[in-house]
């Protein structure tokens, strides 16, 4: 990179770049991590002579972060997939239940939000179907960081919600359902062979945020693959070609994504995650009446504190997924 002639080529040092960066996103932590160990073992000595319960409970806590840091360092290093360390699309949609299973969907948007927002990932809204009278019928982002794929690849899956319905005016308790599919993002110098005649555009007036322009111009698009039926939308950009751009690499990346799947010979357990969004398929539990627990199917893994988790808090049910599935 220090090269006079390293910028010539734009494309080849972005390429250069990404690579640099995906070898420092492990070893300027792993020497952050060893630094501070090692300041603990140096000041173990003067503890043990001063006596000094305080600042030994400090030094604990200290080697607790370590330990937790370095276990993390561990579920990445099980990221190994050709697809683990990309970008990533997540889609939300709603499954059986009606207004319930919209508003649940939303629920789950918020918590993917705030979990992307804990893990320092960007998140941007490509596109949102509102439900008739509250939540959203789907939405889908794309997401920005470190792994993202990886990580989100564990939420793959039906995910069922148990609580009184508030808009259950006899206070009824309600199940409702919202399926999460996870899609990485590809690189451009990537080839992937769509034959015109294979996709179906249709354009539509886009709704929600976003001003007068994009509710007064068909600029939302929404591409079918027909041989897959792969069906992919976008209308957060403000015009129908930048759409159109984000829809056809979105179609890319799903297909590209079954592509190496099938490769790896995986594509039976991959069609076995999209089951359909209703009772016995779902991946994970969430109650919140008669009593609170979030329970994964797949790992057993559980907590009660629900709140937390819809607060963003899901790293280790995450962790638990790669620690088996990886």
């Amino acid at each position: 990179m220090e090269e006079s002639d390293f910028w010539d080529d734009n494309t080849a040092a972005q390429k250069v770049i990404s690579e640099a960066n995906e070898l420092k996103a492990w070893t300027i932590p792993y020497q952050e991590l060893k630094q501070r160990f090692d300041n603990v073992k140096d000041l173990l000595p003067e503890v043990a002579e001063s006596n000094d319960t305080a600042f030994f409970d400090e030094l604990i806590n200290e080697l607790k972060e370590v330990d937790r840091v370095l276990s993390e360092m561990e579920i990445r290093k099980m990221l190994s997939g050709e697809l683990d360390g990309k970008n990533c699309f997540l889609s939300i949609n709603s499954g059986a239940g009606g207004t319930e299973a919209c508003d649940w969907a939303l629920m789950l948007s918020r918590m993917y939000q705030r979990w992307a927002a804990r893990r320092g990932w960007k998140v941007d809204v490509l596109d949102t179907v509102d439900g008739e009278v509250a939540g959203i019928k789907s939405i889908t982002f794309k997401i920005t960081g470190a792994f993202a794929y990886g990580y989100c690849k564990a939420e793959r899956g039906v995910h069922r919600l148990v609580r009184i319905s508030p808009f259950d005016s006899n206070a009824r308790r309600h199940t409702s359902f919202a399926s999460v599919d996870i899609t990485p993002e590809i690189d451009d110098d990537i080839q992937i062979d769509i034959r015109p005649e294979h996709v179906r555009v249709d354009t539509y007036r886009a709704s929600g945020a976003g001003g007068q322009h994009v509710n007064k111009t068909d600029s939302a698009v929404r591409m079918t693959h027909i041989p897959s039926g792969i069906v992919v939308s976008c209308q957060s950009e403000r015009s129908q070609i930048q759409n159109r751009e984000t829809c056809m690499k979105l179609l890319r990346a799903k297909l590209y994504e079954i592509e190496i799947m099938e490769r790896e010979s995986k594509v039976k357990e991959m069609a076995g995650e999209k089951k359909e969004i209703a009772w016995g398929s779902q991946i994970r539990n969430y109650v919140f009446q008669p009593y609170t627990l979030v329970k994964d199917t797949r790992t057993k893994f559980e907590v009660g504190n629900i709140h937390a988790v819809m607060d963003g808090d899901i790293d280790d049910f995450v962790n638990a997924y790669l620690k088996e599935f990886g």
